[in-house]
């Protein structure tokens, strides 16, 4: 178990809520929380992909976050159910922690300005997320997206491209259209893994 606790979280935890972690294998579909229910862990994804949504009253669903590494539940620490759905859309590892401990090793001052530092790198990432939705043209999502989340000017993905497009806010046709023309033009590389960003 000690050899799948990522480094930051040796850092970040106390030992007394470290020896809490559990080991929390997934497979694609799985769901890690479900909306509604009451937390009783925090999640930190170690590999794979989980993504965060909530189905309108129409049935359309919208993504919240999308994450390959770090803590995909931190809004539920103090609230008495999940806000949403998380799911896995590629299978991997968490770790999961006891709500009840978190709460309790935060009376230490330490651990608290350690954990408010990692709020505020999540508050960094919605504020380019709210960013990227604010965005008028499907062009200017996607190369946002690209710049914001890839490496170098190329995004990995590890889920279909219909995710893709939840998680820009639009249809999975329209982003489909975007992608040929951008590439028609000679301005995207599309794989089955990635898109590439060609500069002029």
């Amino acid at each position: 178990m000690e050899h799948y606790i990522p480094e930051i979280l040796r850092e970040l935890l106390p030992q007394d809520l470290l020896a809490q972690c559990l080991l929390h294998p997934f497979e694609k579909g799985d769901f890690l929380f479900h909306l509604g229910a009451k937390p009783d862990a925090m999640f930190y994804i170690v590999s794979g992909e989980v993504v965060l949504s909530r189905v309108s009253r129409h049935g359309e669903a919208t993504i919240l976050q999308r994450s390959k590494g770090g803590f995909v539940s931190e809004a539920s620490l103090l609230v008495e159910h999940y806000h949403c759905d998380a799911q896995a859309t590629h299978s991997g590892i968490a770790i999961s922690l006891p709500i009840t401990a978190l709460r309790a090793a935060l009376r230490d001052p330490d651990f608290a300005l350690k954990w408010v530092q990692l709020l505020s790198r999540e508050i960094m990432r919605l504020r380019t997320q709210s960013e990227r939705l604010g965005l008028k043209s499907i062009r200017s999502k996607l190369i946002h997206l690209i710049e914001t989340e890839g490496n170098a000017g190329v995004l990995s993905l590890q889920s279909d491209f219909k995710s893709l497009a939840s998680e820009i806010g639009v249809t999975h046709e329209a982003l489909y259209r975007t992608i040929a023309a951008m590439e028609n033009e000679g301005l995207l590389l599309k794989t089955v893994h990635s898109l590439e960003l060609i500069k002029a």
